[in-house]
């Protein structure tokens, strides 16, 4: 499992975006999500940067945590 802290997501719309940039390459992957703090947990057999430059491509900030 990897935990991500991700910066600028606020709302829905930011959830589905990022969990379907971590599903294109990992359809298996468990994706959950805290808006509040941030954090991204992921469930995934995919090395942790491509998932990070997933995340970044649909324009978020994104690092390991």
């Amino acid at each position: 499992m990897y935990i991500f802290t991700v910066q600028g997501m606020s709302c829905g719309h930011c959830v589905k975006a990022v969990t379907g940039a971590i599903k294109g390459l990992d359809s298996a992957a468990k994706v959950d999500i805290d808006l509040t703090s941030g954090q991204v947990r992921v469930d995934s057999d995919q090395a942790p940067e491509p998932l990070l430059e997933a995340i970044r491509e649909e324009g978020y900030s994104a690092e390991m945590s």
